[in-house]
């Protein structure tokens, strides 16, 4: 018994310190205390960044022409001096995501600046894809945070007698979340219907999306394709035959809120279930992220976010990206929970009245 006390202690400060590192007032409380080394950017510095960017987008951005007409307007504005002045990493990482913002309109595209030392690209290795290899991977305290951690799934609670309601923020990897999901699912499969809330999901895995949608479905159903620049492949998503949890099945109503704090894998779920007119999303238009991305190193200090992948639905042959997953019945992302149970209530009581009439 007492060591599992040591424990929760140990995890509650470390989660405390993640999210104190988060907060604007965190960061600053931390840096009096464990100050990061000051890196002062000279122009060698900026230029290296600069051109190691341009570089990584026109070898790994997924869509090369528009990686060219940045390229042109970072140049122009290098020629035009508007970095020179500019002598701290982060103000200059924050720019050149401005400028890659204004010009790309990527969601996932984004500069960063480490004190530190950004590691080589080949010195990280690819991700685990499987539970035994993240074991072997994660330390120890991040595998013991995993074991105690909701993982993602905030709420799994009823709305009355025949409504269920699942408050998902966010999907971590697939592996990881068989067991979770199937718990959730077991203790909402008997509900008549069901509301999904993204409203603050901060995104994931597809392969995650992939899992859960699973258990919407009768049947083994394609989702989404994953096109990779670098192979000109796309991958094949499906639905997964064997689950952890009770089927919810293909039939019973599905609504999933939405809003701008609905993220990447977030509207990917949203995104597909509409595609499929397996739910009706409730609230205002998602934040807009579709390309999977990954880091790239750019300089000892720099680093891109570069999307090299997209999604496509075989469906619409479209996805989300730069317009977000608009939803099929407006509301306020506030007034959405309400609105959503409405509709299930009234569509239940639709239903049960059809099935009296037709006995």
């Amino acid at each position: 018994m007492k060591k599992k006390w040591i424990v929760i202690p140990l995890l509650l400060l470390l989660v405390v310190l993640g999210a104190l590192v988060a907060t604007p007032v965190g960061r600053p409380l931390l840096d009096r205390y464990w100050p990061r080394p000051k890196v002062v950017v000279d122009g060698a510095m900026r230029t290296q960044a600069i051109d190691a960017l341009v570089a990584k987008l026109n070898a790994h951005y997924v869509f090369p022409d528009q990686a060219k007409r940045v390229e042109a307007v970072l140049r122009q504005r290098q020629r035009e001096g508007k970095y020179d002045a500019i002598t701290d990493g982060e103000q200059l990482a924050r720019q050149l995501t401005d400028d890659l913002e204004r010009n790309l309109h990527d969601k996932h595209l984004a500069v960063g600046f480490d004190p530190g030392q950004v590691p080589p690209d080949d010195a990280v290795g690819p991700p685990p894809q499987t539970l035994a290899e993240w074991e072997r991977w994660a330390p120890l305290p991040l595998r013991l945070f995993v074991r105690v951690s909701d993982l993602g799934v905030e709420d799994v609670d009823r709305l009355g007698a025949n409504i269920g309601y699942l408050r998902i923020s966010e999907f971590p990897p697939h592996f990881l979340m068989a067991e979770t999901y199937g718990a959730a699912m077991d203790k909402l499969a008997d509900t008549d219907g069901l509301i999904v809330d993204l409203r603050d999901n901060r995104g994931g895995g597809p392969e995650t999306v992939a899992l859960l949608i699973s258990y919407f479905v009768d049947q083994r159903t394609r989702l989404n394709d994953l096109w990779d620049r670098k192979t000109g492949i796309a991958r094949q998503q499906w639905t997964q035959e064997q689950l952890a949890g009770k089927r919810y099945g293909g039939r019973k109503p599905v609504v999933i809120l939405a809003g701008p704090g609905t993220m990447s894998a977030g509207e990917d779920f949203a995104y597909t279930m509409q595609a499929l007119k397996r739910a009706t999303v409730i609230g205002a238009p998602t934040w807009g992220g579709a390309h999977p991305a990954r880091p790239y190193r750019l300089a000892e200090h720099f680093y891109a976010v570069i999307p090299d992948a997209r999604t496509i639905s075989p469906i619409t042959q479209a996805n989300w990206e730069g317009k977000g997953v608009m939803p099929d019945i407006a509301a306020k992302p506030d007034d959405a929970l309400a609105v959503g149970k409405a509709l299930l209530q009234r569509r239940l009581h639709e239903a049960g009245t059809l099935a009296a009439a037709g006995r």
